[in-house]
């Protein structure tokens, strides 16, 4: 078996793509299953993407990443199954994959963990936005011969198009990478949130609530990301994401923190900050919004907040105590263990290509 992964970045830069992908090629490895990574975005390119200016080199990394595409449909042959991760051109119709599934009739397998059928506009990517045709999911998963989905949300929308929709949630390696446990027996206590610039903007809803606790306790809040957060706070830390160094950074968290708004674009998130937390042993806070809900048992591994008071509740009661804080994080790294591994799931993964 030959598999193509028609990837939208450079591999290793970003988390969508490392852990619905990426993680997952050692485990065909072990299957002796062939595969290659087809990445849209060169490094130089992805480097600039988010950055104002560059105008030039931003159209010449589009211009080649669409002309590799070209080149990659002379390829196509040699492959049994086509992995679209959520596109195969970040702009413009979907003329790759209509050519993968209609000229050369090849299975494809499209996977998706964002609400990527609704804009979601920016200042990073206004400028692009409007050549996006975010109509075309629909499309990909009508042509695709299975659809992976990260949440339920995402799968009942699959399902309207396509009855081979499936729910393969994000998930982490538990055995080799989010192999430890928090000690939360710590004198100083750290609140925290990893994410990246385009999810920056949700740490604004709890800023009031970090504020007022700031006036009470002593604490540090560190936001690991690859831009500073724009946040008005007395003990803030900013870490620059980096890869080889994520879990140490994350260890550095007693508590972690996933706010998001009550949109239909937030429903599409698969809860992976709280993930990532729980499987270190980190007791996380979150808005009881979309997969949250079910990722996050309530009182059991962490707490999930519909309100300002329920944040601020819910963050003084583990800033408070080691004890409960210890304890959330024990059940969460078994919840993760049992419900969002890579080794609860491999079957699941490998059962998309049958």
């Amino acid at each position: 078996m030959k598999v193509l992964f028609v990837v939208p970045y450079p591999v290793g830069k970003a988390a969508s793509q490392r852990y619905r992908v990426e993680q997952w090629l050692p485990v065909l490895q072990e299957q002796r299953i062939n595969y290659k990574v087809a990445p849209f975005w060169d490094a130089g390119t992805w480097d600039i993407l988010y950055r104002q200016g560059h105008t030039l080199k931003k159209i010449t990394g589009l211009a080649k990443g669409m002309f590799r595409r070209l080149l990659l449909l002379t390829k196509l042959p040699a492959y049994d199954y086509i992995f679209t991760h959520r596109e195969a051109t970040p702009v413009g119709p979907p003329w790759f994959e209509w050519l993968a599934a209609k000229a050369f009739r090849k299975k494809i397998i499209f996977d998706f963990d964002d609400a990527i059928w609704l804009p979601n506009t920016t200042d990073d990517n206004s400028a692009a936005a409007k050549y996006k045709w975010h109509h075309k999911t629909k499309l990909l998963i009508s042509w695709s011969y299975k659809v992976s989905c990260g949440n339920d949300y995402l799968k009942d929308y699959a399902l309207k198009y396509n009855a081979a929709a499936v729910y393969l949630p994000t998930v982490l390696d538990t055995v080799t990478k989010y192999n430890k446990l928090k000690d939360q027996q710590t004198e100083r206590v750290t609140i925290g949130w990893i994410g990246s610039h385009s999810t920056l903007p949700y740490l604004k809803l709890i800023e009031p609530v970090l504020q007022e606790l700031e006036q009470k306790y002593t604490f540090e809040f560190i936001v690991i990301a690859d831009r500073k957060p724009d946040l008005n706070l007395k003990f803030l830390r900013f870490i620059p994401w980096n890869n080889e160094s994520e879990i140490e950074d994350l260890l550095q968290l007693h508590i972690g923190v996933m706010p998001l708004p009550d949109t239909e674009w937030a429903k599409g998130k698969c809860a992976f900050k709280a993930l990532q937390y729980m499987a270190l042993g980190i007791p996380v806070v979150a808005s009881a919004v979309g997969a949250n809900t079910t990722a996050i048992p309530d009182s059991i591994t962490g707490y999930t907040c519909s309100t300002e008071q329920e944040w601020y509740e819910k963050l003084e009661q583990l800033l408070q105590n080691a004890v409960v804080r210890a304890k959330l994080g024990k059940a969460g790294r078994k919840w993760m263990q049992q419900q969002y591994s890579v080794q609860a799931h491999t079957n699941n993964f490998l059962e998309l290509f049958t």
